[in-house]
Parts: C-alpha cells; structure tokens; sequence
C-alpha cells in the first residue's frame, strides 16, 4: 500500500510539471518519500532517480542557486549562463546534516557548458547535482563496498556531458587512513534490462590518493560517482607493469612457438607413439591454449570490446587455465603409476579417459558458470600504485578474466591449489623413490648430473611453479611476481626442453640397443 502512495505521488508530481511550477517543498517532500522503504526492484530505483532529476531541473525557485538537505539526500541546482568560469563545492561550505562525518567535493571545468552553449545560444543552463549519504539507491550484483557510502552525481540540463578535456574532479575523504585499501574511482552504468539496475565502472576516471584519508577522482563526463574499497594488502607499482608485460609477452610467444613445434613433431610421429606421449602432447596443447587466450585477453581488454566477447574471451581464459591445471595433475598421476606400482597396469581407453576428465571436467565447470551466473566473467580491473611528487595516484588496467571474488577463491585458487599440492606430493614421492634406487650404488657424477637434470625436468612437468602464486603478500610480493611470470610465461618451452631431453634420451638407449643387438649377433657368428 506504502508503494503504491509513493507512486501515485511521484506520477502526479510529473503529470503537473506542466500545469505548475514546482516549489522548493515539494521537492524536499518527494526526496522524503524517496528515503521511505518500498520494492527492492532495481527499476523503481532508477525511475525515482530520474524523477528526481526532472523535478529539480523544472523547480522554480528564487535566486541562482538552491540548496535542500534530508536525512540521506542532498540536492543542488544552480542557474548557469554562458559565460561560465567554472564552480567549486565543498560539503564544508554546504548546508548538511549531523549525521555526515566525512567531507566531499566536487569541481566543475568552464568547459562544462562549452558544447551546450555552442549548439544553441540558451539564457540559462542548469546544472543539477544530487548526493546521495546510502548505496541502496545503487546496488549491483557484485555487492560492492563504497568509501563512505557517498554516491556523488551531477547533471547539466537535459544534454550528456561526455569526453571533457578538463576533467571534473571529486575528492571525498575519510576519517581514517585508507592505506590498506585499493581505491578505484567509477561512475554508475545503468543496466539495460528490468532485473539488473546497473553496476560500476571506471571508464573516463582516473583515481589519485593525494594524503592517506583522501581520495581523488579526475572523470571527463557527468554522472554518478563514487569510490570502490577492496582490502589489498599489497599493491603493485605501476613501474613494474612494463618489464612484466615485456616477460609476459615473449615468454608467452616462445612457449607458443615451442608447444606447435612439438605437437607437429608428434603427429609426425604419432605410429610411433605411446600413451606417455599423448598425455604429455595433450598437455602441451592445453598450455598453447592458454598462452594464446592469455595474450588476446590483455590484448584486447584495452581497446573498447563488446560485453559478450570479453565474457566469452574470459570464459576460454578460464577453461584454458582450468584445463591446463588438470593436464599437469594427470602427468603426476600417469608418474605414480609408472614409477609407484610394481606390476604393469592395464587400463582400458587409458588415454581416452584422461582426455574426458582433462577437458570435460573443466568445460562443465565454466558452462555451470556460464548458465548459472554469467556476469563473473567480463572486463577486470587491475589497480596499479604509482607515487608522484606529493601525492599516491592509481592506474587501472583491465583484462577480460573472472571477475567474481567468490569464483576467483575457488575455481582459480583453490582448484590450482589442489592440484599444485598433488604435483608437489607427487614430486617429493619421486625424489624419495629416486634417492632410495641409488642408495648403495656409487653414482659417477655423469649418473648424478643425469639425476638432477630429471628432478628439473619433473619439477617443470608437474607444474609445481604454479604454487608460487600462493607467495603474493608483503615481502615476498616483488620475487614472486618476477618468479611467477618468468617460470609460467616460459613454462611451455620448459616442457620443450624436458621433451627434447627425453627424446634424445630414448634415442640414445636405442641406439646403445642396436649396438648391443648387433655385437651379439656378430659374437654368435
């Protein structure tokens, strides 16, 4: 009944702009209503956002300017001519309520009224601004968490404002120091359907942090906006990302080149071939997959990317990762049933099987994913810290990639933790079985350089460099970093080498094979 008041009211208001001018109360009446509880749908929200915004560019009130206050919302309109030289507010200087205990402001260009101005010469111009002190006005999916809860909007006229060279700029500060904080500047997306309201996005902002307490946004367009608050512990220079983009690249691009190199010697070989090869060439297929959706993912995250083609570039970087992951756990399997059973072991459809759980497992989880909740996939914002002169700025970068913290902590970490821990079990179960066949034996150094060139070599089939991804937090941010991307990037001509090693391994016991076949049959002769 409350919902259905609120509604006629708000209608009535809109079907008298026409017949009446609308007075200072009533506005401060309809932002009360405003503020009553009513339907949690996301487009009653916005319909009474844009109401809002209608009633104050068509009040009539004395004066250039007005101000009005309620308990969660404050509303500014100012009267603009042409010559406007721009405009600076403070929430010092405003009149507000006591239940605001941080300051916030907001600073408008000349430029502001350059476009408007020039397309129609207008009496006066009319720039509405709108603060809300609550984020149920805004909720998006992924639930996010605002500095102070302070959403800052602007307006000017019936016209957008876009692509301004001189930015606007909003500062909000906080009562206390938002060190362990990373602060992202974004602005409201409305959504285009009737269940999602919209979400937030830091398109046209740029994020600075002048003093630990304050923070400030640079946006070249009016709307509404505010800071995101993730708990970061630790924060990556900006001056790292060039030498981790160079690593990224080519070590990426010689694992490519290596991974086809081997797939193509396979084929060629493949009469020839036993299980173990087809378990380590799928292996090498699923790592050249994910080096190829790795570099088009942050390749094409710069560049403006429709929507579904970064869910879907996402959703394949996934699968790939996912894919790759659980190729590794079966080459560590496959080597505790070579290396751990004492009697052979026949398993029907062998290979065919570990091709289903290798590529089918990871493929129901993203399509689980997909069908049940698709926006975890999509453009994610990377925040990078770069100290100047006097102040800590911010700079995002975005690749498409899951987006979901929840999805993240479980089908990233987690699923990679699991298998990077079976790896590592496996691993020091081999180096224990390695130890115990030459105890006893006098190893000449040519035997144990062999042996540590196999420990290497299984420490890279089994993946167990992935597990550094687990080190990323206060000093051991930076090594890991360098470690992490040098040892992944380059990990598929890693396993080139361990392939090339092991062929010309068995090519030589072949040959030391023939030589001893052939003595023997001259001996007999």
């Amino acid at each position: 009944m409350d919902l259905c008041r609120v509604l006629f009211f708000s209608l009535g208001f809109l079907t008298c702009l026409g017949k009446m001018a609308v007075t200072p109360k009533d506005l401060l009446l309809f932002m009360e209503n405003m503020e009553q509880p009513r339907s949690r749908k996301p487009s009653v929200h916005t319909g009474h956002i844009h109401q809002l915004e209608q009633l104050l560019l068509n009040a009539s009130f004395p004066g250039q300017n007005l101000t009005l206050q309620t308990r969660t919302i404050q509303s500014l309109v100012f009267k603009l001519a042409c010559n406007f030289t721009g405009l600076s507010l403070s929430s010092a200087a405003l009149e507000q309520g006591p239940q605001l205990q941080a300051l916030h402001a907001m600073q408008f260009p000349a430029e502001l009224t350059w476009d408007a101005c020039s397309r129609t010469r207008l009496a006066e111009l009319r720039l509405i601004c709108i603060y809300f002190f609550t984020n149920k006005f805004f909720q998006d999916d992924s639930n996010s968490s605002l500095l102070n809860n302070y959403i800052l909007g602007a307006q000017l006229g019936h016209r957008p404002v876009n692509n301004l060279r001189d930015p606007v700029n909003i500062s909000i500060w906080h009562n206390q120091s938002l060190e362990f904080y990373t602060l992202t500047c974004v602005f409201w997306k409305e959504g285009d359907s009737q269940h999602s309201q919209g979400g937030w996005s830091p398109e046209g902002c740029r994020t600075e942090q002048p003093s630990p307490s304050q923070v400030l946004c640079h946006c070249n367009h009016l709307t509404y906006f505010a800071v995101l608050m993730q708990l970061s512990p630790a924060q990556l220079p900006a001056e790292l990302q060039a030498p981790l983009e160079y690593i990224s690249l080519v070590g990426c691009s010689i694992s490519i080149l290596a991974s086809l190199l081997v797939i193509l010697l396979y084929i060629q070989d493949r009469k020839q071939s036993d299980s173990i090869a087809s378990i380590h060439v799928n292996l090498h297929v699923s790592v050249l997959l994910l080096n190829v959706t790795f570099l088009l993912s942050s390749t094409l995250a710069v560049a403006p990317v429709p929507g579904v083609a970064c869910t879907a570039l996402a959703a394949t970087l996934h699968y790939t990762l996912l894919s790759c992951l659980t190729w590794m756990a079966m080459e560590g399997f496959n080597l505790y049933l070579l290396l751990g059973r004492v009697y052979n072991i026949y398993i029907h459809h062998y290979v065919l099987k570990l091709c289903a759980l290798g590529w089918g497992v990871p493929a129901l989880l993203v399509l689980l994913l997909l069908t049940v909740k698709s926006s975890v996939y999509g453009p994610c914002t990377i925040p990078l810290v770069y100290n100047q002169e006097n102040h800590t700025g911010f700079q995002n970068v975005s690749m498409c990639w899951v987006c979901s913290p929840v999805v993240h902590s479980v089908l990233v970490m987690g699923y990679g933790g699991l298998m990077s821990l079976f790896n590592l079990v496996v691993l020091a179960w081999a180096l224990w079985a390695l130890r115990r066949l030459r105890a006893g034996q006098k190893a000449p150094r040519t035997r144990a350089c062999r042996d540590t060139v196999t420990v290497l070599g299984l420490t890279v089939l089994l993946g167990t460099t992935w597990a550094l991804a687990f080190f990323s937090f206060g000093i051991f941010l930076l090594p890991q970093l360098f470690l992490f991307t040098i040892s992944n990037s380059f990990y598929g001509f890693f396993l080139f080498l361990w392939f090339c090693s092991q062929r010309c391994h068995s090519q030589a016991e072949a040959k030391t094979e023939m030589e001893r076949i052939s003595s023997s049959q001259m001996t007999t002769h």
